[in-house]
């Protein structure tokens, strides 16, 4: 079996307060970017887009969110505050995929957003291939108007995922996986 299939077989989350530096370089973000967009489009409509959050993007946003859960939790404690600023800074890169429907008379919504998806999916995938850590992840920032705003997301779009990205410091023990008897049938 080769390298890149064993890593496959053995993928799993690593949650974003395990990875660290290094991160991938610019050519692999490239090929990470390049991978997530051979998924599946109909029509070719290209139904999400990238928003790259490295560097000090991390702490920007984290700016964002901190103020966001101080409006809405003003009893918050400054701890649970610094989780909020600090959770796009831990991972060196977080790729968010914004999923934009295109209206199409032949390719339904629920397509484009699976296509979305599987961009996400794909990130994840090509992480892996190239060693390095990763988790697919959404939380309340994916859903709050005004984190959503900061990135720039039109009202129509909504973020299908965070992607975390980077070297994995720990990896997590693998969760049990459902038995093919369970899920598998042949018609």
């Amino acid at each position: 079996m080769n390298e890149c299939l064993s890593r496959l077989l053995q993928r799993r989350s690593v949650p974003p307060r395990w990875l660290g530096e290094p991160g991938p370089s610019d050519q692999e973000v490239e090929n990470l970017l390049k991978i997530a967009s051979r998924v599946p489009d109909h029509g070719k409509l290209v139904p999400w887009r990238f928003i790259l959050i490295q560097g000090e993007g991390r702490r920007r946003l984290g700016d964002v969110l901190a103020a966001a859960f101080q409006a809405d939790n003003p009893g918050a404690d400054a701890e649970k505050v610094a989780v909020e600023r600090e959770r796009f800074t831990q991972a060196p890169l977080v790729i968010a995929v914004v999923s934009r429907v295109v209206p199409h008379v032949k390719i339904p919504d629920w397509e484009q957003v699976l296509s979305a998806g599987a961009v996400c999916m794909n990130l994840l995938t090509g992480a892996t291939a190239l060693g390095y850590g990763a988790s697919w992840l959404s939380g309340w920032a994916a859903f709050d108007r005004r984190v959503l705003d900061a990135l720039g997301l039109k009202p129509e779009e909504r973020v299908a995922g965070f992607v975390h990205i980077g070297t994995a410091k720990e990896v997590p023990a693998d969760r049990d996986r459902p038995d093919f008897a369970d899920i598998v049938t042949r018609f």
